[in-house]
């Protein structure tokens, strides 16, 4: 398409309990552009929705699920959904289990690190010969050995909880544990529960060996708990991991809904919202929600020129382009200068071609090609590691395509001049009856008397294309301009009618001079008449309007502001045309660097088994540079190009970017 689509201003009144599903579906489709901010208005809903969200990245942080609320990649979109009755049933479900899961662990190893601490003292203790009795003065453990009931244990280790260690010994004995400051805690509890304390000898020594024993026994078994809690939290992210990333998905879904209708017109049952879409899916808009809603929905569609704000110039339509997989790769460089106007030329489908067109020029080699063409298909089918950058893969395969198809003409595949001069031969002899070792030769050779009358051909082939590049920038820029009816700019500036006529017939007489021919009288007619238009012009539509004064500015600004657009169209035309010299200049200079990594390749390779090593070394260096460093060059030349030569002539105001409303799972 040489133009963008074509838009529609829709209304739709839609009842409040269908207005999740029809959200839902605009989301989807991706097929209208709401007026105004884009930012979630915070609401009751909004705020317990973001709660719920992030109760399930906890869940999914604790199982290990990782980057739960980005990579669903393994989703398909049409499973991620609002969130239903059973949804939110799961929901507790999944999270009650998690979380008590991890209530316990966290209990679990709370308890192995005290068991742990109290180790650590008392193997410090096990090791002085002082009486048992003595460490009530020395330690900064308290401990109380002695005797309670079974129940009365229980009781007393939830009474305590964190302040105490509680270890079971022989014969129905216990030990209590705690620290200095716990000690008082400790006595009050047990003494509460009748503890028969159980007398240690005068004698003993040391710290009791049963309860080092019950101890490490205890520290053990927490160990292989926490274990078992490791197994059980695998079990979990194998079985849960799916659910958890489409709930997410969905809560975010519904977080997005939620903050769009808190920005709608509302009355008690139903919403009122307008937004932009393209024409041509304004009856399948209308068919589908039709019935989804069973009838209840109304939609209005208005043409742009319908719509108020339009009319008074304060809101813009906004662009939207339909293009196939080739053209919609090169949209972002568009995009990234700025959005045509709607209703002008759509310039992608040429920026696509030249874009192709002069990266292969630039860049002809058949192996360096091909690796960027490799690399274009690894971006295209890449799931995970790459596909944030899976946009770039259309223009890397055509770049490659191209470059592949430049170095088969130039005869290099990885710098190598002569892998290729065997099928080069035999297709030019089937071809032009004359077999040719390659058919283009960019870079001059003493041996080859012609190849700089060739070089000077290709320059001018280059020129050519500029030419070309500029004359379609003037001649789209003269249909903008009428498009919104300023003729004047269309007929009489330096980017109009008259400066295009003006560039034709210069380039008319750089020609016919170089074929041989003479600067003639009515060549001075013919640059002199397009030149009067852009020097009179604002005069001349001045006086055919009847607007006055009609020289605004007075006579002495207008004649240094004529000739001062006289000068700056010449040189203009002359610098833009000039400048695709570059094109050629890079291309000899891939070639000249080419034929460096060939000769030094070349040499080393016939100096034995040291040299074919350090031959290939250098070529696989040399290649290396040669696609990272020249490759990145190239692009940014080419962009350039298409931006100060091609952009600059008709982008003289930008359009608003059609941005509709979605949620898409992969994106």
């Amino acid at each position: 398409m040489l133009r963008p689509r074509k838009m529609k201003f829709v209304e739709l009144t839609v009842l409040k309990n269908d207005m999740d599903i029809v959200l839902e579906y605009l989301g989807k489709k991706a097929s209208i552009q709401f007026p105004g901010s884009e930012d979630t208005v915070e609401s009751i809903d909004v705020t317990r929705i973001r709660k719920v969200i992030d109760r399930l990245l906890d869940a999914g942080l604790f199982i290990g699920v990782e980057d739960i609320d980005n990579d669903s990649s393994n989703l398909n979109d049409d499973d991620i959904a609002i969130p239903n009755k059973n949804d939110e049933e799961l929901l507790n479900k999944l999270c009650l289990e998690i979380e008590n899961l991890k209530d316990i662990e966290y209990k679990t190893i709370h308890e192995k690190q005290r068991i742990r601490e109290t180790i650590n003292e008392a193997k410090v203790f096990s090791k002085m010969n002082v009486p048992f009795t003595d460490f009530e003065h020395l330690s900064y453990l308290t401990i109380r050995i002695g005797r309670l009931d079974p129940k009365g244990i229980t009781e007393l280790k939830k009474n305590l909880g964190d302040r105490a260690v509680i270890i079971p010994l022989e014969e129905n004995r216990f030990l209590a544990a705690s620290s200095k400051k716990g000690r008082f805690a400790l006595d009050t509890q047990l003494k509460k529960l009748s503890f028969e304390p159980v007398k240690i000898p005068e004698n003993y020594r040391g710290i009791p060996s049963e309860m080092m024993k019950s101890l490490n026994e205890q520290y053990n078994y927490l160990e292989k708990e926490i274990e078992k809690i490791k197994n059980e939290k695998e079990k979990l992210r194998e079985s849960c991991k799916d659910d958890l990333k489409r709930l997410v998905s969905s809560m975010n879904i519904a977080l997005v809904i939620e903050g769009v209708k808190a920005r709608f017109t509302t009355t008690r049952s139903m919403y009122h919202f307008s937004g932009w879409t393209p024409s041509d899916l304004v009856s399948g808009l209308k068919n589908d929600l039709t019935e989804l809603t069973n009838g209840r929905v109304a939609v209005n569609a208005y043409s742009p020129e319908e719509v108020p704000s339009i009319k008074s110039g304060k809101e813009k339509v906004p662009v939207a382009m339909k293009h196939g997989a080739f053209v919609r790769g090169f949209e972002s460089i568009i995009f990234s200068y700025g959005a045509p106007q709607y209703g002008t030329i759509d310039p992608t489908p040429i920026v696509a071609f030249f874009f192709t067109l002069m990266f292969g020029i630039m860049f002809g080699d058949v192996g360096q090609g091909f690796v960027l063409f490799l690399f274009g298909v690894l971006l295209s089918i890449s799931k995970k590691t790459l596909k944030n950058f899976k946009k770039f893969s259309v223009p890397l395969i055509s770049i490659g395509i191209s470059s592949m198809i430049m170095g088969f003409l130039a005869g290099s595949f990885f710098t190598n001049e002569k892998l290729l001069v065997a099928p080069t031969m035999a297709l030019t002899s089937a071809i032009f009856g004359e077999p040719m070792d390659r058919v283009l030769h960019i870079l001059p050779l003493a041996s080859e008397g012609g190849s700089v009358t060739k070089l000077l051909y290709f320059f001018g082939f280059t020129i050519g294309i500029g030419v070309i590049i500029n004359s379609l920038g003037i001649l789209i820029n003269i249909f903008n301009r009428c498009v919104f009816k300023k003729f004047e700019a269309a007929f009489f500036s330096k980017t109009g009618l008259a400066g295009l006529l003006l560039f034709w017939y210069a380039l008319f007489i750089a020609v016919k001079i170089l074929l041989g021919g003479k600067f003639e009288n009515y060549d001075i007619f013919g640059v002199s008449i397009p030149l009067f238009f852009i020097f009179f012009g604002n005069v001349i539509w001045r006086v055919f309007t009847g607007e006055k004064p009609v020289f605004h500015n007075g006579i002495f600004a207008f004649v240094i502001e004529g000739f001062v657009e006289l000068i700056e169209t010449v040189s203009t035309f002359f610098s833009n045309t000039i400048s695709f010299l570059r094109v050629g200049a890079f291309a000899l200079a891939h070639a000249v660097f080419s034929f460096i990594v060939f000769y030094f390749t070349d040499e080393l390779g016939r100096s034995g088994i040291t040299g074919t090593f350090s031959a290939a070394l250098i070529m696989v260096i040399g290649n290396a540079i040669i696609i990272a460093l020249e490759g990145l060059i190239v692009a940014i030349q080419v962009i350039r190009l298409q931006y100060y030569e091609f952009f600059n002539k008709f982008f003289i105001e930008t359009g608003v970017e059609f941005a509709p409303f979605r949620f898409k799972n992969k994106e």
